[in-house]
């Protein structure tokens, strides 16, 4: 098989979806590999690099997308590969259908096989592929939050921690899995004060067991969410539900509930968003202000940080992307039901249940698992 590496597009977007020795494995499996000139740069990896472990570089995304059997990114296609993806193609990416109804469409338009890190289940219903980027994305959360709440930009001017005689910051964590859970942790870490809600009463327990003692676990509910809404100076929102679009916890009206300068981080963000107010933004431009409340709503949100992010993920996607090139996708599909239940669409044929029920199109149960 033809694997291909094209460079990412997507603003300020610094991951690649391949490391060297990746391609090592690949080729000495009998795999040819071709990666796009300077798609590693961001993460600090050379062309020289692919090059001594045995990848062809090409010089444009065109001639990548015309050669592969499979191409492997990181983030979803861009309107400017829509076009070079086709018929029968696998592509093995990160996609977050659900919040975004134009690729939806035209990558079912494609025809090509749309294969998601992010609804990629083992036995036991975790994500191994989206359980690394969701902790960066956990501990940025923090790490952002903090900056955001400093005065010049724009934020109350409070530190997280506090000094002696002055209180620390009350964070609220709304969503307690692996995001939510990072965050937390990151956030005791800084001394602040903490409350981390979620619906699920066996993960509250087991958070309850291994967080720090400034971390209260709560049951989510609107009440709950909104006495949090009057206390936090940060609110992070980390929930999510795979493949669907993110519940909406947090209303407009609600907000008028937070004071002047708080701050939201919705890292939910790429599956729609788990406060009404939210709307993707850019590294570039990655805040703005609506009733007073500063929101933090970067899309890809880890590659910022490409070179911790690039081999968090590539540890985790290379096994499967073995799989698939050994043994080709409907193989791959029926001797491993992760593989099944990451492919989202098939032969212009939506293939996973949430993102037909999100736009209300024709569920093609092939790979049900």
């Amino acid at each position: 098989m033809i694997i291909g590496v094209p460079k990412e597009i997507k603003s300020d977007e610094y991951r690649v979806a391949m490391l060297p020795v990746g391609v090592e494995e690949l080729t000495r499996r009998g795999h040819k590999v071709v990666i796009e000139a300077g798609a590693g740069m961001g993460s600090g990896l050379l062309d020289e690099d692919y090059l001594a472990a045995g990848a062809e570089l090409l010089s444009s995304p065109a001639e990548v997308f015309a050669q592969a059997d499979m191409i492997v990114k990181v983030k979803e296609p861009q309107k400017a590969e829509w076009e070079l993806m086709r018929p029968g193609q696998v592509v093995f990416t990160y996609f977050h259908f659900a919040a975004d109804q134009e690729l939806t469409e035209a990558v079912l338009a494609s025809g090509a096989t749309a294969v998601a890190y992010e609804t990629l289940a083992d036995s036991e219903g975790r994500l191994p592929l989206l359980t690394p980027m969701s902790e960066v994305a956990g501990r940025m959360s923090v790490q952002e939050g903090a900056k955001y709440l400093e005065r010049p930009q724009m934020g109350r001017g409070i530190l997280l921690g506090g000094v002696p005689g002055v209180a620390p910051a009350h964070i609220t964590v709304l969503g307690g899995g692996i995001v939510g859970a990072n965050a937390a942790r990151i956030a005791a870490g800084f001394q602040a004060n903490v409350a981390i809600l979620d619906i699920n009463l066996d993960r509250l327990r087991y958070l309850d067991d291994v967080m720090p003692a400034n971390v209260d676990c709560l049951y989510s509910d609107r009440h709950t969410i909104r006495k949090q809404l009057q206390r936090a100076d940060l609110v992070i929102g980390a929930v999510l539900i795979p493949g669907a679009k993110a519940p909406r916890l947090v209303e407009e009206e609600d907000l008028k509930l937070m004071q002047p300068g708080s701050v939201i981080i919705d890292v939910a963000i790429d599956q729609g968003g788990c406060i009404a107010t939210s709307r993707p933004t850019s590294h570039a431009e990655p805040t703005y202000m609506v009733h007073d409340v500063l929101h933090y709503c970067v899309t890809n949100m880890p590659g910022a940080v490409g070179r911790t992010s690039t081999f968090a993920l590539c540890n985790a996607t290379l096994r499967w992307v073995l799989e698939i090139a050994d043994r080709g996708i409907e193989e791959a599909a029926s001797k491993f039901r992760p593989v099944a239940s990451a492919i989202n669409m098939h032969g212009g044929k939506v293939t996973n249940l949430a993102v037909a029920e999100t736009f209300h199109l024709e569920y093609d149960s092939t790979f049900a698992v």
